[in-house]
């Protein structure tokens, strides 16, 4: 019985953790690069553990890191013993040399990697087993504690502020070598881009509008921009519209082939090399389509979570989706706190997937009886506590759509009426209703 439980013991590597240990103490300059590799969590031993969180927090606040320094605030923390000194000096004597480390500190992720997988999938059966909620929801837990474990996220919420201090300096690093003036992925609209500092990772960002602004087609603007420019997946829900519908949609945008058109194949010679030459340059992207008009919240995340290096998700439209917990539409139930449910799960989506996700969103008909027809947040109220789950909410205004002699004709305003990433404000772009796009202002060019 004892030799079956000594089998069954969680995979660890107890030379490895020493060998990581021995190798951060003989030479520094190693624990920079482990810091990257290996959590505190990583370690299988609680001893080795703690002196692995002790060097680490040192390395955080740029303290010199030798057996002395380390011992020494071991003592300070209470967590040195009679035996602490030797244990050092017998770490940097069994490490055969500090330059592998990179290869002991996999070996130690890994098998942490193995434990969570094993403790995963021991709570997975132990939810079969209990019975409790629908096979469809054990089935979404499941998936999301697989994913959890892929993405490097065990599920630990509670986090020491210097392991947070880490990734801040990693994307602050990122960033000051990055050429481009805002962080985020590009709109492909500059002025646009400028206020709102670009596309962010979690972000949820809903984009509003009466029908015939242009919903539709600045979603699809964003997702061929950021499928051309990160060259990463960008998956497109779209409830409304078939898949070919949206293809030709994309078509007509990439080739600057009038809609009506495609629409009617009344082609021209020259308009089937630009369909030539366009049709060429979208298969090359990785845009995923997906036309089901009854998905839920919870079958979009499961589908993304196996997208590889997935950049954006675009949703078309709130409205239509179907319930985030059931699937299914509730006729019963107040569709306020149903669209409210969605919302929230979209929020969650967007920071389990890490990547920004746009939601657009039918506006109520509030702004007909106003003098000004410009949406405002207060149209959004009927959708619950979209406000407050969305980062940035942006609204869609034409005016030549309500007043047709208007001076400005086929020119669109993006209000940024919530902005966490920014201020808020207006910034105008051309609609381009042919090609049924949105582009930057041609006057600038003019006008400097």
């Amino acid at each position: 019985m004892e030799e079956e439980l000594l089998q069954r013991q969680m995979p660890h590597s107890l030379e490895a953790e020493q060998a990581v240990l021995g190798s951060m103490l003989i030479d520094s300059r190693c624990v920079a690069e482990v810091v990257g590799l290996v959590r505190p969590d990583d370690f299988f031993l609680q001893q080795n553990r703690e002196i692995y969180e002790t060097i680490y927090t040192m390395f955080n606040f740029s303290e010199t890191i030798d057996p002395v320094t380390v011992l020494e605030k071991l003592k300070t923390q209470g967590l040195a013993g009679e035996k602490t000194p030797a244990y050092l000096m017998q770490l940097m004597e069994i490490t055969p040399t500090a330059a592998n480390v990179a290869q002991y500190a996999n070996i130690v992720h890994d098998r942490a990697m193995l434990r969570s997988l094993a403790t995963a999938a021991g709570e997975i059966r132990e939810t079969v087993f209990a019975g409790v909620g629908t096979p469809a929801e054990i089935l979404e837990s499941a998936e999301k504690k697989i994913y959890a474990l892929r993405s490097g996220n065990t599920g630990e919420s509670l986090q020491h502020i210097g392991v947070v201090m880490v990734g801040v300096f990693d994307r602050l690093d990122e960033l000051s070598r990055s050429d481009q003036a805002f962080p985020g992925i590009s709109t492909g609209l500059k002025d646009l881009d400028k206020k709102i500092n670009g596309l962010n990772k979690s972000d949820l960002v809903l984009i509003a509008g009466r029908p015939g602004m242009g919903k539709s087609s600045i979603g699809l603007n964003i997702a061929l921009t950021a499928a051309k420019t990160t060259h990463k997946t960008v998956a497109i829900f779209n409830l409304e519209m078939s898949r070919e519908q949206l293809a030709m949609r994309l078509l007509s945008n990439e080739s600057f082939v009038d809609s009506q058109k495609l629409v009617t194949g009344k082609l021209t010679e020259e308009d089937w090399n630009k369909i030539g030459i366009a049709s060429t340059a979208l298969s090359q992207t990785d845009i995923r389509i997906d036309d089901n008009p009854s998905i839920s919240v919870a079958e979009m995340n499961a589908k993304c979570r196996r997208l590889p290096d997935l950049g954006l998700v675009v949703i078309d439209y709130l409205q239509l989706m179907t319930s985030a917990g059931t699937g299914q539409t509730s006729n019963n139930a107040n569709r306020v706190q149903v669209v409210s449910d969605i919302s929230r799960a979209l929020k969650i989506m967007a920071k389990e997937l890490n990547v920004p996700v746009i939601c657009l969103s039918q506006l109520s008909r509030a702004n007909e009886s106003r003098t000004d027809k410009r949406p405002m947040l207060s149209d959004l109220r009927e959708s619950g506590a979209i406000e407050q789950d969305a980062d940035e909410v942006l609204f869609l205004y034409r005016d030549d759509y309500y007043h047709p002699d208007t001076p400005e004709k086929n020119v669109a305003e993006i209000i940024v009426a919530k902005n966490r990433h920014g201020e808020t404000g207006t910034v105008k772009v051309q609609w381009l209703p042919q090609f049924t796009t949105f582009a930057d202002r041609e006057w600038r060019h003019s006008e400097g």
